[in-house]
């Protein structure tokens, strides 16, 4: 709590206390007549509405006095009789005027606006007004006319003179709680039942103006004007439309505004602003829950509202930008009112037991806090044994308000009040209350009730936790504190009759004091406390992330089994969390005019029961001089992709919607430390909103883009199931720790992939491989080297010969290959951020066409071929320029020496199968064909490789179902290799397949019973007739054009890479699709659906065996009597 922070606080009986950091009590104000109801509060003053429904303020005293300046102009014209005079023409101004002349304002006009100022003095001439020390002049102003301007000089034609009178008058109320007048000569507001002040960070002036909103009995609101550090006061109240009644107001330090209706609905003021402070228009936020709301507290960015069965709950997704908030959020503890703090701390007052409440854990990034913890201050005047005692201002417990079990001290035989149950605008029922009446019946009693969704079933369960047990003479026990470390060895019997708190600060000495009133109001407008003080100041010692309830204790007590899983599962619902990380980046806004704007970023994160849900990206941005936002939920987020862009760190944000649009949410940082830090920000609450595990699973999905980054997605029944398929724009991409060129895996956990130099490597991530049995498993690096690559362009001209001045309609001369996109030294940036520079910039002399000694290269004209030596007819020039960088990445792989590897493949298995050896097969950089052996699920690097003969190089190969391998020649030629078995993983001999009618296939990939290649004009092809008499099929047929690479999985799932998106044109190569329709009767499939694209090379399924329910058993391949070649083949 800051040095001249203040907090008030109104008992049940209308009794006023503040609370300061230096006192450590409870002090009543010094006024014992004053009786308020509600009270709200600022850094320099506090509000109230007192039981006669008048509004009384109380401001600080200060060293600086506030002093109001009154002021006036006298007015004269000159006559050639008299000279000045104060006789002015009829077309004049009055002869007293305000500065401008409009408004006549006479001495006598001037009074005090209330008893609680004072005049300081009489008027008297300002004699500086025309900038002179001297009173020679006597004020007096010049003009020629009075629409003119005035100087200090008299001139020969100065017809008219004026002179500013001035005269101060003194708020000398300072310290004490005053009465607020009423309006002259206009008819007084309605009585005022609730009152809040506001808005004093609203602009970042010096001058904070205070901005006042009151409620009346009727529903009525009203807003006072002209409240300024100089007139704390106000001049009127303005009444605000509002379109139903409203109960309760409450207003933040900045432009949030917030009201409760009549009807228990909610609504939240837009278009508040400094010029513009009482807003625009309403808008309608529905109540937490069926019950409806009774009271709302609003901070900066904060809004809490409390229902009418005492419960409290958290609007998230708050901002100025967006003033109603997203969703709500529940949150532990039963109170009858909230009240926020300058830096959105969050007091309360217990519904139960009437005691303030302070919320322990809240920061700038755990808004929802911990925990509520109870301020146990003594009144102003009680006398303690040990006066050391009053070192610590407050004195708490952390624990659960709805209980109301917090004492002020330990002695438990003074007897408890019973509060009264009354509401806080009622003091009658209060006031003639006997405080000392005998205590109702236990089972009269309210229970504190639990969320609604979170009911306990079990009755004893239900009795042991919520009401403390009735002793036998009838009278009522008090509450008193259970020490956890002392009771753990205890009956459990005989605990849960008490509440259990957890003990912040033992007090052995013995206090005498007053007791503590119940509280009726609370306002902790003017009492700053910020996270690093207000630990220390609470004396508490941080015990974690506490339950803001008392089952977690119970829990820990409860030795009964099903009563434990009861409390687990209904603490894990309770206790949520919200944690915000702010933080400014630029977004790429993707409408005319398409630039960078500067975005404040806000991702919101829910924790419940442990796991994160409901997390939200936000973007608040400023257009046309509205305040907007965008907002991305975490949970529909499908994929993160680190880039360059305009030599910026940028991360492309994919949702279903944006990736229909191929438009992803661009967001950038100038800064790689803060890129790494959102980056790792967002992929981690994507991964726990979804509840991945650290590594993929056997059945996921890889990926590989054309930068090297692995991508991979969890497979769900869904995404396969024949009745409704998952869309691909909602599948989840995230990125692996690994730098490839392409990844093949089965459903086993084999998963093999090939680096950019050709090396092979196996995963080891989760429980793969041997390093995973004892000790964690071992990183290695995997790194790759490229060369960035751009063109300086000359054009020679009579004068100079060549230059870099080109003609309008050349192209850059600084550009890429194409020379449609300029590309200099500067600009250049690697591939991703993950790749750093290794080298500067020189002069690449291998470029094809061969170059001159310079390394340039010549040709009459940019769109022609260039060559490497000068003629009479080269007109232009360019010479490429060569820049090193270098990735390196660590993750949980294995390297596979010593082969050199170009194509991979893994036997694709299904859910029920575990083959003693898993086949993979491969071809070298030099096109042999190898077959890899003992390759298990514990060791999926394998011993050894086999060499498996052929005529000529291959470049692909793929194995399937009942071990077909397939493999394509270099040439084109296909091949399929005959007697593959368990048995005989080499297989015997090649047969020769022919190829689609002139066309070369380039990849083959083969699934449970369906073989699909790509040609090298990107069309897909399907094997038709293929049985297991015949696995070797009977021709080709054309499926689709557009086909990059092809993926088919053990269910015979078809996915591949597509080449475009249609109406998309400048989409990049490489989207991410899948064949919808394929059925055991119908295996070529229907149709595309396009999922996320843009620079996707590579796509691995062959390891989601995860089988929706299916409707009849798999069809065989129609049946055909032919001769068989290879004998049958055998399933896996």
């Amino acid at each position: 709590m800051m040095s001249g922070s203040q907090l008030w606080a109104v008992d049940v009986y209308g009794r006023a206390f503040s609370l300061w950091a230096a006192g450590g009590h409870w002090r009543r104000a010094a006024d014992l007549l004053l009786e308020l109801k509600r009270v709200t509060g600022s850094h320099h003053c506090c509000w109230g509405i007192g039981c006669d429904h008048q509004v009384y303020l109380h401001v600080y005293p200060s060293q600086v006095p506030i002093r109001h300046q009154e002021e006036t102009y006298e007015n004269q014209r000159w006559n050639p009789v008299d000279g000045y005079t104060d006789t002015l023409l009829p077309t004049d101004r009055w002869q007293w005027t305000d500065e401008l002349g409009l408004n006549p304002q006479p001495l006598h006009s001037f009074v005090l606006p209330s008893a609680n100022w004072e005049w300081e003095g009489d008027w008297y001439v300002d004699d500086e007004s025309c900038g002179r020390e001297s009173s020679e002049t006597g004020g007096w102003e010049y003009a020629v006319d009075f629409p003119a301007t005035f100087t200090k000089e008299k001139k020969w034609n100065s017809c008219v003179r004026r002179r500013r009178w001035l005269r101060y008058r003194r708020y000398k109320a300072l310290g004490s709680w005053a009465k607020v007048p009423l309006e002259r000569a206009r008819p007084p507001p309605e009585p005022f039942s609730d009152i809040s002040c506001g808005g004093w960070d609203m602009s970042d002036s010096p001058e904070k103006h205070v901005y006042l909103w009151a409620v009346s009995q009727q529903g009525k609101l009203w807003f006072r004007t002209g409240i300024r550090q100089q007139n704390p006061e106000g001049t009127c109240w303005e009444p605000t439309q509002v379109p139903r009644e409203v109960a309760q107001v409450s207003a933040g330090p900045k432009d949030l505004l917030w009201v409760v209706l009549w009807d228990g609905q909610l609504l939240a003021r837009t278009g508040i602003s400094k010029d513009c402070p009482k807003g625009s228009s309403w808008e309608l936020v529905l109540p937490p829950n069926q019950k409806g709301a009774v009271h709302v507290a609003v901070g900066i960015n904060v809004v809490w509202v409390v229902t009418k069965d005492n419960k409290v709950w958290y609007r998230r997704g708050v901002n100025s930008h967006n003033p109603t908030g997203s969703g709500w959020i529940s949150i532990g503890g039963e109170m009858v009112m909230l009240s926020m703090g300058p830096n959105d701390q969050v007091w309360g007052v217990g519904s139960d037991d009437r005691t303030v409440y302070f919320r322990h854990g809240v920061t700038a990034t755990e808004v929802t806090g911990r925990s509520w913890v109870a301020v146990a201050a003594q009144l102003e005047g009680s006398e303690s044994t040990n006066h050391s005692s009053d070192a610590g201002v407050f004195t708490g417990e952390v624990t659960a308000p709805s209980q109301g079990s917090v004492l002020g001290c330990d002695d438990t035989d003074i007897p408890k009040p019973r509060v009264p149950k009354i509401t806080s605008d009622s003091f009658i029922s209060a006031l003639v209350s006997d405080r000392s009446a005998p205590a109702h019946d236990q089972s009269s009693a309210a229970h504190p009730s639990v969320p609604e969704d979170n009911q306990v079933t079990s009755q004893e369960s239900d009795s042991s936790i919520l009401s403390p047990s009735s002793p036998s003479d009838g009278s009522e026990t008090p509450w008193s504190n259970v020490d956890l470390e002392e009771m753990k060895g205890s009956d459990p019997s005989s605990t849960r009759s008490s509440v259990a708190t957890y003990p912040i600060e033992l007090q052995h000495n013995t206090v005498v004091q007053e007791e503590l009133p119940p509280w009726a109001w609370v306002t902790g407008g003017g009492c700053d406390i910020s996270s690093s003080s207000h630990v220390d100041l609470f004396n508490i010692s941080d015990p974690g992330p506490l339950s803001p309830s008392i089952t977690p204790a119970l829990g820990a007590l409860d030795t009964d089994t099903q009563t434990r899983g009861v409390q687990l599962e209904r603490d894990a619902s309770v206790e949520k969390s919200v944690r915000v990380t702010r933080g400014c980046m630029s977004w790429w806004r993707d409408w005319t005019p398409h630039q960078w704007e500067d975005v404040s970023v806000t991702l919101e994160q829910v924790t419940a029961a442990g796991a994160q849900t409901g997390d939200i990206l936000y973007l608040y941005y400023t257009h046309d001089q509205e305040k907007k936002f965008l907002y991305a939920v975490i949970k529909e987020v499908t994929a993160l992709v680190p880039m360059f862009r305009d030599s910026l760190y940028t991360v492309a944000v994919y949702t279903p919607e944006r990736t229909k649009q191929r438009s992803p949410i661009l967001l950038a940082t100038p800064s790689q430390q803060d890129f790494n830090t959102w980056l790792s920000l967002l992929n981690e609450s994507c991964c726990a909103s979804r509840a991945l595990g650290e590594h993929p699973s056997k059945q996921a999905l890889w990926a590989v883009t054309c930068k090297g980054d692995v991508m991979v997605h969890e497979p769900s029944p869904s995404l396969e199931a024949p009745a409704q398929y998952l869309p691909c724009e909602h599948m989840f991409w995230r990125q692996v720790p690994a730098h490839l060129l392409c990844v093949e895996s089965n459903s086993l956990g084999v998963v093999w992939g090939i680096a950019h130099d050709h090396t092979a490597w196996v995963y080891t991530g989760g429980s793969r491989g041997p390093s995973a049995q004892g000790n964690e498993n071992l990183n290695q690096a995997i790194s790759d080297v490229r060369s960035a690559y751009i063109y300086e362009n000359q054009r020679w001209n009579p004068m100079t010969g060549y230059t870099d001045k080109g003609l309008p309609t050349d192209r850059y001369m600084w550009s890429d290959a194409s020379g449609l996109r300029e590309c200099t030294k500067d600009n250049t940036r690697p591939p991703s951020p993950q790749w750093t520079w290794v080298s500067d910039w020189d002069v690449d002399y291998g470029v094809p066409g061969g170059t001159d000694k310079e390394g340039w290269q010549y040709a009459a004209d940019f769109s022609v071929t260039f060559h490497g030596y000068k003629t009479m007819k080269d007109f232009v020039r360019r010479r490429r320029w060569a820049r090193k960088c270098k990735i390196s990445l660590s993750g949980p792989w294995q390297k596979v020496p010593p082969i050199a590897l170009s194509d991979v493949t893994v036997l694709p298995c299904l859910a029920q199968c575990s083959p003693e050896q898993v086949p993979v097969w491969a071809i070298s950089e030099k096109g042999d064909v190898l077959c890899r052996l003992g390759v298990t699920a514990n060791n999926p690097a394998g011993n050894s490789w086999l060499h498996v003969g052929t005529d000529q190089p291959f470049k692909s190969i793929c194995i399937g179902g009942g071990h077909q391998v397939w493999a394509i020649a270099r040439d084109g030629a296909v091949f399929y290799r005959g007697s593959v078995s368990a048995h005989n993983p080499a297989g015997e001999c090649w047969y020769h397949i022919p190829s689609p009618p002139k066309q070369t296939l380039r990849q083959v990939s083969v699934g449970r019973t369906a073989v699909y290649a790509v040609d090298e004009n990107s069309n897909l092809w399907y094997r038709q007739g293929l049985t297991p008499s015949y696995p070797q099929g009977s021709a080709w047929e054309l499926i689709s054009s557009n086909v990059c690479k092809v993926s088919v999985g053990p269910l015979d799932q078809v996915w591949i890479i597509a080449d475009k998106v249609p109406g998309y044109p400048s989409e990049s190569s490489g989207t991410v699709c899948h064949r919808l329709g394929v059925k055991p009767m119908q295996p070529k499939g229907l149709s595309w659906d396009f999922g996320i694209g843009g620079g996707w090379e590579h796509l691995s399924v062959r390891g989601n065996s995860i089988e929706a329910q299916r409707v009849a058993p798999r069809s065989p391949m129609p049946s055909r009597t032919q001769s068989q070649v290879n004998g049958n083949a055998v399933g896996c």
